[in-house]
């Protein structure tokens, strides 16, 4: 029997095709790539999640101690309190923390007219005034 010039014999361990068809036909290591990739999106999204989570809790702590501001405001004619441990409401050391275990900010007077003070935290990264600060 003659082969034509694009007849070839292929052994069943040489494979037919090139780069991405024999990525793809990993053979054995295909369970452990296909776990390593589930594994690393089950991480990324846990870290979107724990991120959200975070700001979801600075959130609720700001509202908690925006009402605790606001009475100590009422109760001293307009006075802003010169802590945030006089307001009342704070945490096991005196001031009150954000989800990542920063103490939250208050400025007094706020920046926005008629705002006797402005509540923030730092936000995830912990820089002050940074994009991500939760107000």
């Amino acid at each position: 029997m003659r082969l034509g010039p694009q007849q070839r014999i292929v052994f069943p361990w040489e494979g037919r095709g090139g780069g991405l068809r024999r990525f793809v036909r990993l053979g054995r290591f295909k369970p452990f790539l296909l776990v390593a990739a589930v594994l690393g999106v089950l991480v990324a999204i846990g870290a979107s999640e724990r991120r959200a989570a975070g700001i979801r809790e600075t959130r609720a702590t700001l509202l908690g101690v925006r009402r605790s501001v606001d009475s100590y405001v009422a109760d001293h004619d307009g006075g802003c309190p010169p802590t945030l441990a006089a307001v009342g409401d704070v945490g096991r050391d005196g001031v009150p923390r954000d989800a990542w275990g920063r103490p939250l900010r208050l400025v007094c007077p706020g920046r926005f007219e008629g705002a006797p003070f402005e509540l923030m935290s730092d936000g995830p990264d912990g820089e002050p005034g940074g994009l991500d600060r939760i107000e």
